[in-house]
């Protein structure tokens, strides 16, 4: 009889079917009663795949008395309660490293689509209204001042993309880095000290709501904020009362708080760019995080170590 495993979210086509051929899969997505098909597999089922999104919700988790594994389709954890993890004894992984080059792309699309108000252009051709006459300007991109929150291994990344348009870079993070860039002691004084804010670091108790609305004030009216880490380290609120009342100059965001909904008061901006999380959206991204998610499936089940532990 094959391993039972539960699948949390949907996932790419060939992951799923490389999942179907290895193991017994139920998709509790899929399920219109979820507490009693829970009830009814859940004692069976040996490992859980999910979206970094999804994690491991807490009743999910407990209907599992025999969980050996938590496989994570992309970087983040902070969705998966790892001391209960660690009480009960099982592994949690992930897929770090495939999506540092997507995000950080993504990234700095987000800052030339912003900056360049590219959605906009885009509408004005479309529309018409370039037979009526010129959009008008939009911000230079080149040899501004950018500061980067969180300098992991996406934050370096965007910092490296950067360099190519000439831009003065600074950071904020856990520690200083042996970096040519500046460094600030906190996420305040540096919004205070660049032009475009970029949000890089791991969510964490720590860093739920950092971008509140001191950190706007001091990024000020010519600022820009832009996420492609997680929603939960922005005070959306205060976001949008930023933006409402010229705080700040505006924001590209690729990541919410309560995805897929995302506080409707945004989509009213012609100065914020937004994206349905798609930082790791590529063909070839997605292959790669499914290929791990596979082989730390593979190993576990194996009795072989983990390629990607988180714990």
């Amino acid at each position: 009889m094959t391993t039972e495993i539960l699948q949390l979210c949907p996932l790419i086509p060939a992951l799923e079917k490389e999942l179907d051929e290895r193991f017994t899969v139920h998709r509790y997505f899929e399920a219109e009663d979820k507490a009693a098909y829970l009830a009814e597999k859940g004692a069976a089922i040996r490992g859980v795949v999910t979206g970094g999104h999804i994690g491991l919700p807490a009743d999910i988790g407990a209907g599992l008395p025999n969980l050996e594994i938590v496989s994570i389709n992309g970087v983040g954890f902070d969705k998966v309660d790892l001391k209960e993890a660690k009480r009960r004894g099982y592994h949690v992984s992930n897929t770090p490293d495939v999506l540092t080059a997507d995000v950080a792309d993504l990234a700095l699309g987000l800052i030339l689509a912003q900056a360049r108000q590219l959605p906009r252009a885009d509408q004005h051709v479309r529309t018409g209204a370039w037979l009526k006459g010129d959009m008008g300007l939009s911000t230079r991109v080149t040899g501004r001042r950018y500061g980067i929150f969180g300098l992991g291994r996406i934050g370096q990344a965007i910092a490296t993309r950067l360099e190519g348009f000439d831009a003065r870079i600074s950071y904020t993070a856990r520690n200083k880095r042996d970096v040519a860039y500046e460094y600030h002691a906190t996420i305040e004084e540096l919004a205070a000290n660049c032009d475009v804010l970029v949000i890089a670091a791991a969510a964490t108790a720590d860093t739920r709501h950092i971008v509140n609305a001191g950190v706007l004030k001091a990024l000020g009216p010519q600022g820009t904020l832009v996420n492609v880490a997680r929603g939960s380290l922005v005070d959306e609120a205060a976001l949008v009362d930023a933006l409402k009342n010229g705080v700040i100059g505006g924001a590209a965001l690729d990541v919410f708080e309560d995805e897929p909904r995302v506080p409707e008061a945004l989509f009213a901006f012609e100065n914020v760019v937004l994206a349905p999380h798609v930082g790791s959206g590529t063909h070839q991204t997605r292959r790669a995080m499914a290929d791990l998610v596979l082989a730390n499936l593979d190993a576990h089940f194996a009795g072989k170590p983990i390629p990607t532990p988180v714990l």
